[in-house]
């Protein structure tokens, strides 16, 4: 559980309500059916019109990272990659067949495979590198989508106050309708701003960085995976792989 994310959102949403209570506003000022539809779905809609059907799936899926991120331990895949290249040290590139088939990473697994087939190093960086670069961008693309809505949001919470404010020049004949018209008209505004950058852009970097954490995680796996291709010293991997904790 990542505990910043949760602490922030709390922190954002004591912000709104508390700020609005302090004000004296109310709670309940912020709530307004027509700006929500306006502002909301209006920019799902901008997002849906400008992402790949797959890549919006995708973005969804990864949301949860935002407050739970997945686990890499990379400590313990070290001491994996080390236990994988004594084995290999010993009994031969073979003996990781059986490794291979218990191993629960498909992006591992696959890395060990490559090894039993003999694959030459050049070549397993090179498929592993693909493999990697592919999953990578298409994760930051999902990621793009959160940015993407916080880059509409506030102009679809402006887009709302227009329209608000049109309403209220239509009775402008009536004053007691006024104040609470021009009221109203604003909340779309609040709506679009606030979920921008107390939400949507949040979201989107923190994905971001996930993501990059889970590439240099890959990353160290290649590196361990051709260090045992050429037949590295175990001990010489293992310092080497270290410099990745460093991260």
């Amino acid at each position: 559980m990542d505990i910043l994310s949760l602490i922030g959102v709390t922190l954002a949403l004591v912000a709104v309500f508390g700020g609005t209570i302090a004000k004296g506003s109310g709670i309940a000022a912020l709530w307004n059916g027509a700006a929500f539809v306006i502002v909301i779905l209006g920019t799902i809609a901008a997002a849906l019109v400008q992402t790949r059907p797959a890549v919006f799936m995708r973005a969804f899926r990864i949301l949860p990272w935002v407050f739970v991120q997945p686990r890499l331990e990379p400590e313990a895949t070290i001491e994996k990659i080390v236990n994988w290249s004594q084995v290999a040290r010993k009994e031969g590139l073979l003996g990781l067949e059986s490794l291979a088939e218990e191993e629960t990473d498909v992006f591992s697994k696959k890395g060990l495979q490559l090894l039993v087939d003999g694959t030459e190093p050049d070549n397993i960086r090179t498929i592993l590198e693909v493999e990697m670069s592919t999953k990578e961008d298409f994760d930051t693309q999902a990621a793009k989508v959160f940015e993407s809505m916080g880059i509409y949001a506030p102009t679809m919470g402006i887009v709302g106050a227009v329209m608000g404010l049109m309403a209220v020049m239509q009775n402008l004949a009536d004053p007691s309708r006024l104040g609470a018209g021009i009221a109203a008209a604003f909340v779309a505004t609040i709506y679009g701003i606030a979920s921008a950058n107390l939400f949507f852009l949040p979201m989107s970097n923190k994905l971001k960085t996930t993501i990059q954490n889970q590439s240099a995680h890959r990353e160290m796996i290649v590196e361990g995976i051709i260090s045992i291709a050429e037949g590295e010293n175990p001990r010489n991997i293992e310092t080497k792989l270290q410099g990745y904790l460093q991260r």
